[in-house]
């Protein structure tokens, strides 16, 4: 299931947004302000963002160009400046669409669905085949396949992997998947997410000595790095 950050100040306008969205079936995780937006997509898994420019404590601007600098994920500007270099200026930080106040929410789901169609299928497929089918994982199930046999994973070795696998190829250092899977308030040492990682390995690689899914990232963490995924 996809996973959306709504950062607006508004708060009608943020709870029609998120009201929206979530008709559509998409998690939706919501903020009144930049610093609690940016906390939140640290801490999670997040796959769209769509964001007010006008903020009460971060300028929309800054915090486009923050996130963009730590992810390629879809990012719509919401805003009530009209002006043509308002616009460009937004895009160019690395917006992919700029929405102007006031909007239809129908047409800023519109918007969504189109840059999510632009984006390639693994943003709107909730179940992903690796490597010609070998592995494969639905979100929506919340279930994985190896070779056609269900993987008994525990809720963390499967949130593990699921954050891992939604970024193929990027290297996690321990303390973020920590972050990410775990959450700000676990307790556990980081190192715990070596134990995991062996347990995932014994479950879904072929060879756990040899892996081809969840490769050693020497001294930083690990990557999730298949050879091919398709829908």
């Amino acid at each position: 299931m996809r996973e959306f950050l709504v950062i607006e100040d508004e708060q009608k306008i943020r709870d029609v947004i998120v009201s929206y969205l979530q008709n559509e079936g998409f998690t939706v995780w919501e903020a009144a302000t930049g610093t609690e937006g940016l906390r939140l997509f640290a801490g999670k898994v997040i796959d769209f963002v769509i964001l007010d420019l006008m903020l009460p404590d971060v300028p929309g601007e800054t915090l486009c160009q923050q996130i963009r600098e730590q992810s390629p994920v879809p990012i719509i500007m919401l805003t009530a400046k009209v002006g043509e270099e308002d616009r460009i200026k937004g895009l160019a930080l690395g917006a992919d669409d700029y929405v102007i106040k006031p909007f239809s929410p129908r047409e800023l789901i519109a918007r969504v669905k189109a840059i999510l169609r632009r984006s390639g299928p693994d943003l709107l497929a909730t179940r992903v085949t690796f490597n010609g089918g070998d592995l494969v994982i639905d979100s929506g199930a919340q279930t994985v396949w190896k070779q056609g046999k269900t993987v008994h994973l525990t809720p963390a070795e499967y949130k593990l992997l699921s954050v891992m696998a939604r970024h193929p190829g990027r290297p996690f250092s321990r303390e973020e998947l920590v972050i990410k899977a775990f959450g700000y308030d676990y307790h556990g040492d980081d190192r715990t997410i070596d134990q995991h990682v062996k347990n995932l390995r014994h479950k879904i690689e072929s060879d756990p000595r040899t892996p081809e899914y969840i490769q050693t990232v020497y001294g930083f963490g690990y990557r999730f790095a298949p050879r091919e995924r398709s829908r």
